[in-house]
């Protein structure tokens, strides 16, 4: 059986993100587990924010087609998701928004699974905000998403200069995610 395929992307493209930080390390802890990963920014595949009318009048845009083929070509997809406002990020709700829209055969969501994580710098962790996501995904979108989440609080000093985490619980608990999403999408491939 092939390596489980995952797609790797945090819903922060600005300079130094924790969340940029947490997905790159979990890209690196799928990597090291054998997981054929694809760790992409949002920052390539630029999207105008969601019209009815320019759908209408000119389809999807190129990259949401681009990005619905990417999450149809991986078994799974993490998530790192920050948190603005005790909410999703514009930008990475937007990306879902137009992915859904495109009307190209395949279910971008369904049939695969998800895993969420959150950096913040705030005490929480980026919590309120998983939530939010995880409401969007399952509900608006019928996707299966790991119960767990991992959530780093005080995001400005949970990083080492070599980009682990330097809380072990926390560190523990973004290997459980990885380990389960790993499980999960073995699983679904074999059915």
């Amino acid at each position: 059986m092939r390596n489980p395929k995952i797609l790797v992307c945090s819903g922060s493209v600005r300079g130094g993100s924790f969340n940029g930080k947490l997905a790159a390390l979990t890209a690196k802890k799928l990597a090291i587990l054998d997981a054929d990963v694809t760790h992409l920014s949002l920052k390539d595949y630029p999207l105008p924010i969601y019209d009815g009318d320019l759908e209408e009048t000119s389809g999807a845009p190129e990259n949401a087609r681009k990005l619905k083929r990417l999450f149809l070509a991986n078994d799974g997809v993490f998530l790192s998701c920050p948190e603005y406002n005790a909410g999703v990020t514009p930008l990475l709700k937007n990306t879902l928004d137009w992915i859904s829209r495109v009307k190209e055969p395949g279910d971008p969501y369904r049939n695969k699974m998800f895993a969420l994580g959150s950096a913040s710098p705030g005490a929480y962790g980026g919590m309120r905000g998983l939530i939010g996501m995880r409401t969007i995904l399952e509900v608006g979108l019928g996707a299966m998403v790991l119960p767990q989440m991992v959530a780093v609080s005080k995001a400005a000093s949970a990083f080492d200069d070599k980009g682990e985490l330097s809380d072990e619980r926390v560190g523990g608990q973004l290997d459980k995610l990885v380990d389960g999403l790993l499980r999960a999408t073995r699983i679904e491939m074999s059915h």
